[in-house]
């Protein structure tokens, strides 16, 4: 969890791959607080290619059923003008839930 706020972009998208990776061996607490974070460290992120790893691991932690969308909430805060277009898909499909 630490290193998914490194101040790294590098390691933060490596962080978010290997939560990809491991998807099935969350319980659903961690699996709910892994998506919280990810969301929060999104939402300040500037690297593109980390932010989509951040995502990614988001829609793939939502797909075990232990992430809502009050726990992903702080993608509201991301202003979608600002992100290319498939960034901006990733965002809308997880707040639609």
């Amino acid at each position: 969890m630490r290193t998914i706020l490194e101040s790294d972009a590098r390691t933060r998208e490596r962080t978010a791959d290997e939560v990809t990776d491991r998807i099935g061996a969350y319980t659903p607490a961690q699996a709910s607080a892994l998506a919280t974070l990810l969301a929060a460290a999104a939402v300040s992120e500037k690297d593109s290619s980390a932010l989509e790893a951040e995502l990614h691991a988001i829609v793939e932690l939502t797909s075990t059923g232990h992430v809502d969308v009050h726990h992903i909430a702080a993608l509201r805060e991301i202003d979608l003008g600002d992100l290319p277009p498939q960034l901006r898909d990733y965002v809308g499909d997880l707040l639609e839930g």
